[in-house]
């Protein structure tokens, strides 16, 4: 279960110290010998503390197994009531609260410090003793500060944190490195093997907050054939397979894959382990972080239930920067090396992650609060820099050149009344023929390998105006700069891509409505010049200020800038018109989304770190374009040829005036016209526009 394997006598004293803690926690929630606004946090935090410790009992003793259904209901809300909905505005979770009740610099610390300890319900769960019970002392040291010392600061309660985190980075770090990477981690796969997936009780086994999404989509998956899931779950497993065949990788080298999902899915996911493990691949899967030095600001990577409150996640995205410095950095970076040598045997065989999308949920425009934490200039440039050390240790210890993925999307009850018909739609979507869609788009890609420039407008309120410049081709016959892109890593089928020129491509690309990331950006605007952006903007908050930091954080994770690594035109129809019709446009998945238009994808490209690695179209013609100016730096200075992210901006069709091809002579091809495709052995695809 963890990778902490304790002898005998280090089990008893973990036991007598985590005891030893909560019988004094205990007491705090009686003493009163403390200033008004500190006792009341330390007593409501303690007895947040004793909740989790009353369910941590129940797990240890069995109990917890024993109650009903109703019960369970009872016991995740109360876990999780403090930050759900209004409560949340008078949590000290809530760092906007915590400032007011006690000061702004006692404030923010004090929040991220309750937050941080809610991490014991995972711990709880999990039965991690060790991790559990050194978060409980760290509670008890912080209120030994503010109780006995007469003049302590606001820096003395920062300092204790720092020393904390960096003196357990190793047990933080390693725990983390193992369930990321050993398929011996077996928590959750436990809970979708070993349960009874009709009896909706095994959803309270994670921990997680468990809401109606998740309780109606187990409920409603639980309602299909086994013949549906069984195909639900091949389409899934058969895209990953499909992805080594295409890039000419052997998946017969590879021993484990690690599977995302979205709590609820459980019966599709039982079958796609199963599968891969037809394939010889063992299941790695592990919950998304919820702590500060495992995070990545509010993504969630990994296994996970609906959020109990978006808001709480989105202030909390920074909490690192109450600690984050050089030493730290260096001290992760080594603790991951030395977790991973000895495994590496294991590592080196890692095909890829299969990950299964969610979608349906409120479009979410977060509050921007001041009393948040944020990174200052140098702690987004650490945080930056060891995202890209933490991409060269994943390439030499998890050979992910030689990996692959599959991404695949489904709705969840949150999508209103329509559900179970979006959900039909969707599996529609996500199985149309790929050989209908491969020859469509091989005269696209006829027309563009052509062109010089790839020139897009938008229309109506959309200001896009684009010039994408198209690298050259030495041999055409044999060449070609756009991947025919059919259901095998990205599901559902649609698109023609490619790394474009960065020098010569310019103008502005603006979408007046568009969610990337569980984030809604209103009137994003982008301006590129040599394919780099020089300037940015939305209408999110009232201030310019505000809506540039929100795009530097959340757009450009905190880069100065980055380039446009990839240009596409989607051209799943289909998928466009179940969003028009039930109404969902602005909530589909990015995945499902980039094949609804055009899309352009800042940051790195689609070959990041396995440029080298020669790719075929179907045709049999290489497809040379996957380096830019930027990644052909990588054998000389790598940490500066890559950024670690890649996010795709869709424009949808109803606001295409225009994409056409532009020949070297300045004559243009036109492939879309008044959001109709144009193109010759493309007119198939106006079909589903025509459907009502």
């Amino acid at each position: 279960m963890s990778y902490l394997k304790l002898s005998e006598d280090e089990n008893v004293e973990i036991i007598e110290r985590y005891n030893l803690a909560m019988d004094r926690i205990r007491e705090i929630m009686n003493e009163e010998d403390i200033r008004i606004p500190l006792r009341d946090y330390f007593h409501k935090v303690g007895g947040f503390l004793v909740l989790v410790d009353n369910v941590a009992g129940m797990i240890r003793e069995g109990a917890y197994d024993r109650l009903t259904l109703e019960e369970l209901k009872a016991v995740n809300r109360s876990l999780y009531e403090d930050i759900m909905g209004d409560n949340y505005d008078y949590s000290y979770a809530n760092p906007t609260y915590a400032c007011k009740m006690l000061g702004n610099k006692y404030g923010k610390l004090l929040s991220f410090l309750y937050t941080e300890l809610r991490a014991t319900i995972v711990y709880a769960y999990e039965k991690l003793m060790p991790l559990h019970t050194i978060y409980l002392e760290l509670f008890l040291q912080i209120y030994g500060l503010v109780r006995w010392e007469d003049d302590f600061t606001p820096k003395d309660i920062k300092r204790a944190i720092a020393d904390f985190m960096y003196d357990n980075c190793d047990i933080l770090t390693n725990q983390r490195t193992y369930e990321t990477a050993d398929p011996g981690y077996s928590f959750a796969k436990d809970i979708i093997m070993e349960s009874d997936l009709t009896d909706l009780a095994y959803l309270y086994r994670y921990g997680d907050y468990i809401s109606d999404n998740e309780l109606k989509t187990a409920e409603y998956i639980n309602g299909l054939s086994d013949e549906q899931i069984n195909d639900m779950a091949a389409t899934f497993t058969s895209g990953f397979e499909r992805g080594f065949v295409a890039n000419g990788l052997d998946l017969s080298k590879k021993t484990s894959v690690n599977i995302r999902y979205q709590i609820g899915f459980e019966r599709v996911v039982r079958q796609a382990i199963s599968n891969f493990k037809d394939m010889g691949l063992e299941a790695i899967i592990y919950r998304a972080a919820y702590i500060a030095i495992n995070k990545r600001q509010h993504l969630k990577i990994g296994y996970h239930g609906s959020s109990p409150n978006k808001q709480y996640d989105y202030d909390h995205r920074f909490d690192i920067g109450i600690f984050l410095n050089k030493a730290l950095n260096n001290r992760r970076l080594e603790v991951l090396h030395a977790y991973l040598k000895p495994i590496k045997h294991i590592t080196q065989n890692y095909a890829g992650p299969a990950v299964m999308e969610v979608f349906g949920e409120e479009l979410f425009s977060p509050k921007d609060k001041p009393e948040a934490i944020s990174l200052n200039k140098r702690q987004q440039k650490l945080m930056t820099d060891y995202y890209s050390d933490v991409r060269m240790i994943s390439k030499e210890y998890f050979n992910t050149p030689e990996s692959s993925f599959t991404i695949i999307s489904y709705p969840i009850s949150e999508i209103g009344p329509d559900f179970e018909a979006i959900f039909d739609a969707t599996v529609r979507v996500n199985t149309l023929d790929s050989e209908v869609y491969e020859r469509i788009q091989q005269c696209i890609i006829d027309v563009l390998d052509k062109g010089e420039y790839v020139k897009i407008l938008g229309k109506g309120m959309n200001r896009t105006d684009m010039m994408v410049k198209l690298q050259p081709l030495k041999d055409p016959d044999k060449e070609t700069n756009f991947e025919n892109c059919v259901a095998d890593v990205n599901i559902p089928v649609g698109e023609v891509f490619t790394s474009p020129m960065l020098t010569g491509t310019r103008g502005v690309l603006h979408v007046p409505l568009v969610y990337l990331n569980d984030l809604a950006y209103h009137d994003l605007e982008l301006v590129f010049e040599d394919g780099r952006i020089i300037d940015y903007n939305c209408k999110n908050y009232e201030d310019d200020k505000s809506n540039k930091n929100f795009i530097k954080e959340n757009l450009l994770y905190n880069h100065e800038t980055l380039p446009l690594g990839e240009f596409a035109i989607g051209t799943n129809t289909t998928a466009y018109m179940m969003g028009k019709k039930f109404d969902i446009a602005p909530k589909l998945p990015i995945l499902i989304a980039e094949k609804t238009g055009p899309h352009f994808a800042i940051g790195d490209t689609c070959y990041s770190m396995r440029e080298d690695l020669k790719v075929y179209n179907p045709d049999g013609k290489e497809i040379i374009a996957r380096d830019n100016e930027i990644t052909l730096i990588r054998e000389t200075d790598p940490k500066k040829a890559y950024f670690n992210c890649h996010t795709d901006i869709t424009l949808p069709y109803d606001e295409i005036k225009e994409i056409s091809a532009v020949m070297h002579d300045g004559s243009t091809i036109p492939i879309i016209r008044d959001s109709r495709f144009v193109l010759e052995g493309t007119l198939l695809l106006n079909e589903a526009f025509d459907e009502r």
